[in-house]
Order: structure tokens, then C-alpha cells, then sequence
């Protein structure tokens, strides 16, 4: 049984690929674009349902373009869904990412002249020159302290999830702006190169291996419940995106685990490592 998140077809359209395994009324091989919004809903439906989110630079293929919204594939991690077609831009080889909690897109290359945008962590931007304190991007002159190259990546998942430390829980976020657990999770772990779904049960399923009832926590291990992922800092603490306390927080493990229980979510389901 195909899962609808990662299936780019709705029945009018289909990706080529999925011929012979779905129906659909044609099939085409879609189209590149790039996300030229700073931050975007990937909805479930036209106008619907908030699945995940796509940050500025998200390389996509669309599949069709019906009434002011656009079927599309994000690139990195195979979702699928709908966003309003004004976000599509031609698409773009980008070069870096933000790399810290948030920055600013300036006028020109003074932190004194208008600031255009306000960029959240991973969303990525094309560098045209380097200037002394500023990388000048289509987006304005970004802070160099601020952005590092693509290929430069995070080497400690936990690391990256802490600058998200006191963001608002967004349920199906993916920024920080706002963010739920599962999202938490995945912006940690593309920051270092890995793939990783952007749902705790996809997650849960095939993100790296599961740990032995014996083994020790490591910082970045993650913890499963029904429904929410948490990741570790340390061997007693963990760091997590929860409707609990609405933020990022951190929070001891036995605490917490008593505290979701009690709530009725149940048992820890698994725990994994992924480095």
C-alpha cells in the first residue's frame, strides 16, 4: 500500500515513474522549480490541511498547476502536497544555508539599511559576491557569520536541534519560526547530511537502528512514542518540540516519560541511533 505523503499522484496526475502502479488520468514527468517564499505550508489539499512546511530555496517538481495551486514533490525528502503556485520560482542552484537560529536579508550591505526578509535556520540562498561582512544574495546582503556553505555540513544533530531551543510547537512546522517534534528532528539531522522523513512514525520505522533494551543512551539518540520523537543531549536529558509545554524544551527522560504516560500516550515504542 503506497502512503499518500510520499505518493505523487491525486488521481488526475502522476509522476511517469508510478505507470502500471496507480491510477491516474495522465501521467507526466513534472516540472523543476524552487521555493521562493521564506517559509511555506505544503498543505494536504488546496487550502487544506497543514502537512510539513518548505523553507526558501527547496527544490521541488511540480506536477500540475490547477486554480492557484500547484501539486508538487519537495526533492530532499520525497513529500508531497500543495502550495499556492505564486511561491514557485524558476529553480535555482543555491550554495547556502542559514546557519544560525535566524538572520536578516538586508538592502545593501550595511546591518543599518532596511532589512528585506527574516530567514529562519536551513533555508538556503544563492551567494553572487562576497563582500567584507556580507555574502550579497537575489534575497539581499546576508551577515557571512550567519551562512555557511551547503557542503559544509553540521557534524552533531543535538547541536543543531538546541539552537531551536524556546520555538513555538507549530504542529506540522518545520521552522524556527515554529516546529513540532518530528520536524525538530529532521531539521537536525539534514543539517548533517543525513535523510531523514519528516514524520515521527516514518522516522520511527527506518531512521537508523533500533537500540538493544541494554545499551546506554547516547547524545542524539532518539526516543519514540506514539506519535512524538524526542532526542537526547545526554544520557538523561532529552530536547524536544512538544503541545505540552508549546515550545522546544528540554526535559528529563524519566520526567518526561512519566509525565506522557500519565497524559495516556503510552510507553516509550522504540528508541534509536542514527550516527
Amino acid at each position: 500500500m503506497t502512503d499518500a505523503r510520499l505518493t505523487p499522484a491525486n488521481g488526475r496526475v502522476a509522476a511517469s515513474h508510478l505507470r502500471g502502479q496507480v491510477d491516474a488520468d495522465v501521467f507526466v514527468d513534472g516540472d523543476p522549480f524552487s521555493v521562493g517564499q521564506v517559509v511555506v505550508d505544503l498543505c494536504a489539499a488546496p487550502a487544506g490541511r497543514r502537512e510539513r512546511q518548505l523553507l526558501l530555496g527547496a527544490a521541488l517538481t511540480v506536477y500540475e498547476r490547477r486554480d492557484g495551486w500547484a501539486f508538487v514533490q519537495c526533492k530532499r525528502d520525497g513529500y508531497v502536497g500543495y502550495v499556492p503556485e505564486s511561491v514557485l520560482v524558476t529553480p535555482n542552484a543555491t550554495t547556502h544555508r542559514i546557519a544560525t537560529p535566524a538572520t536578516h536579508a538586508y538592502a545593501t550591505e550595511s546591518f543599518k539599511s532596511r532589512d528585506l526578509l527574516h530567514l529562519p535556520f536551513g533555508a538556503e540562498v544563492t551567494v553572487v559576491n562576497e563582500r567584507p561582512k556580507f555574502f550579497e544574495t537575489p534575497n539581499g546582503f546576508i551577515p557571512k557569520k550567519h551562512l555557511r556553505p551547503l557542503e559544509q555540513l553540521f557534524s552533531d544533530p543535538a547541536t543543531v536541534a538546541q539552537l531551536y531551543f524556546g520555538v513555538p510547537y507549530l504542529w506540522g512546522g518545520n521552522s524556527t519560526r515554529g516546529v513540532d517534534c518530528s520536524g525538530l528532528v529532521q531539521a537536525a539531522y539534514h543539517a548533517c547530511g543525513h535523510l531523514c522523513a519528516g514524520d515521527s512514525d516514518l522516522q520511527s520505522d527506518g531512521l537508523g537502528r533500533l537500540l538493544e533494551s541494554g545499551e546506554n543512551l547516547l547524545r542524539g539518540d532518539l526516543i519514540f512514542w506514539d506519535g512524538h520523537v524526542a532526542m537526547m543531549v545526554d544520557a538523561d536529558t532529552m530536547i524536544h518540540a512538544n503541545a505540552h509545554h508549546m515550545a522546544v524544551v528540554y526535559e528529563g527522560l524519566v520526567q518526561a516519560t512519566l509525565r506522557i504516560k500519565t497524559q495516556g500516550n503510552g510507553d516509550v515504542t522504540a528508541r534509536r541511533r542514527v550516527l
